[in-house]
């Protein structure tokens, strides 16, 4: 497919000819040729026509119809493939109108840029050939021309959801920010490292698991050996794979599918979704790390809004306007994160004047209603927690040493109307501390591999994951995650 500037040097190069009038006959007589013998036109998106700002030679749009008006001396169509919010206008002879040419049908039409006369667009397309690649039943056909189908329908149709105006704004965002994540850590020199998604290890206490068996496993006694020997999992992070990395690689990061088997259908739950997470080797501070979760937050945000203005704008407008995700987005782009301690934390929980379900107390852990209070509380801006109380967490966080109250050297970044964005820790980089804490929990077996890379090498070190499609839930003031998604599970078997 040609690029904007590839497809503009095609039509640099097209002849002459193709650039030269003709009457609505010989353009019949054109669209009756057999395709092998018509003139090649240089192919365009619906996104590179519109961004043209002059009338060019003969071009090719395919897509799919937005709209279809027909008057006595013109034809209109809106056609859109996905490249883009906007549809690209078509202006054509109403002979060229047929009983296929519905709003939904698949279309390849062949034409002229030219000088839209309408102020909000630069150029449109007069058509010289309209050719109907797939018909579309307009009226049983789910989605409806011109109207604004909001989530909870669109959801019935996970098959065809994607070719509505919102998901598809929201199919560019997640590519976009996928794009701009990729290229933040590829700029500041990071390694990609693909984690493996079946794994015997379990990331301890990072979630329930779900097990892999044969279709014919569970058929089968016990006694019988499993597929690969050991339990297999679905992995539920690739923490524990990148920490093997980073003892090559100073920085590096994994950003792939991650399975969580909490039994939960709520609006917050996800059984399979996107974690960016990386390791960064030769790091004693924990602000190295929660430096990084800003910078990647606040790089790939701004790269979103700057790329897919339009998309963004469809849901901060139409989908959560109550929200005013946008003023606050803008706001926190241009502001340092607060940072406080757990200790601090738990004192502005228990001064509250409001009433919680789990009473906060020093040890117990945060919860959704104490995340969104603390944020509220620092002026609903993200807000780093750190420094949790040791028996909270993980084996492999970093031990603080500080007292009786004993705390490990770790970090939840919280966000406004979400809670939990981001999650982090040093690792705990000492052989004897993690020796004695693996003796204690009973791991040390299992986890002696984890042992060899404290013998061999060892240094400070530490790191952090992100949900990805919490990370768009929150940019785009999303309240179901269900909906930022490609494929929901339900309803359809088709698509579990």
């Amino acid at each position: 497919m040609l690029g904007a500037r590839g497809g503009w040097r095609a039509l640099r190069r097209c002849p002459s000819s193709i650039f030269s009038s003709s009457s609505s006959s010989s353009s019949s007589s054109s669209s009756s040729l057999p395709r092998e013998q018509r003139v090649p036109a240089a192919r365009l998106r619906v996104r590179q026509a519109l961004g043209a700002r002059e009338a060019a030679g003969e071009v090719q749009v395919q897509g799919w119809v937005r709209s279809v008006r027909s008057q006595k001396e013109v034809l209109f169509l809106h056609i859109n493939d996905g490249s883009s919010l906007e549809s690209l206008q078509v202006v054509a002879d109403p002979s060229m109108d047929s009983r296929d040419l519905t709003f939904g049908s698949a279309v390849e039409v062949r034409g002229k840029l030219v000088k839209s006369p309408h102020k909000m667009q630069n150029v449109e397309l007069k058509a010289e050939s309209i050719r109907v690649v797939g018909p579309c039943d307009a009226l049983s056909f789910p989605l409806k021309a011109k109207e604004r189908h909001p989530l909870e329908y669109v959801r019935q149709f996970p098959h065809l959801r994607c070719r509505s105006n919102a998901l598809g704004a929201l199919l560019r965002i997640r590519s976009e920010a996928t794009a701009a994540i990729h290229s933040f850590f590829q700029d500041n020199g990071y390694v990609h490292i693909h984690t493996p998604i079946i794994t015997s290890n379990d990331c301890e206490g990072a979630g329930e698991l779900f097990q892999i068996e044969t279709s014919n496993e569970t058929q089968e006694s016990a006694e019988k050996n499993h597929f690969f020997n050991v339990p297999a999992f679905l992995t539920v992070s690739g923490q524990l794979h990148l920490e093997v990395m980073a003892g090559a690689f100073t920085h590096v990061f994994t950003f792939g599918p991650t399975f969580r088997a909490e039994n939960s259908q709520s609006r917050r739950h996800l059984a399979e979704f996107y974690m960016v997470e990386a390791e960064l080797s030769f790091t004693e501070s924990l602000q190295d790390i929660t430096q990084v979760m800003e910078d990647l937050f606040k790089t790939a945000t701004s790269a979103v809004f700057s790329r897919c203005p339009r998309d963004v704008e469809l849901f901060h407008k139409y989908v959560a306007p109550a929200q005013k995700t946008k003023g606050r987005l803008e706001q926190m782009l241009k502001n340092k994160f607060v940072t406080i301690s757990y200790n601090e934390a738990v004192e502005i929980l228990k001064q509250a004047s409001q009433t919680f379900a789990f009473k906060p107390e020093w040890g117990c852990d945060l919860q959704r209603e104490h995340e969104k209070y603390l944020v509220q509380h620092c002026g609903e801006v993200p807000v780093f927690v750190i420094n949790y109380p040791y028996d909270l967490k993980p084996f492999y966080m970093r031990d603080n040493e500080d007292g009786p109250q004993r705390t490990v050297a770790a970090v939840d970044l919280l966000v406004p109307g979400i809670g939990e964005l981001c999650g982090g820790s040093l690792r705990e980089e000492r052989l004897p501390f993690l020796e004695s804490r693996l003796q204690r929990l009973g791991l040390s077996d299992a986890y002696q591999w984890y042992l060899d890379l404290r013998k061999f090498g060892s240094v400070p070190h530490g790191g952090f994951g992100m949900g990805f499609e919490r990370y768009l839930q929150y940019i785009l003031g999303v309240d179901n995650i269900k909906d930022v998604i490609p494929f929901p599970r339900f309803p359809h078997s088709c698509l579990l």
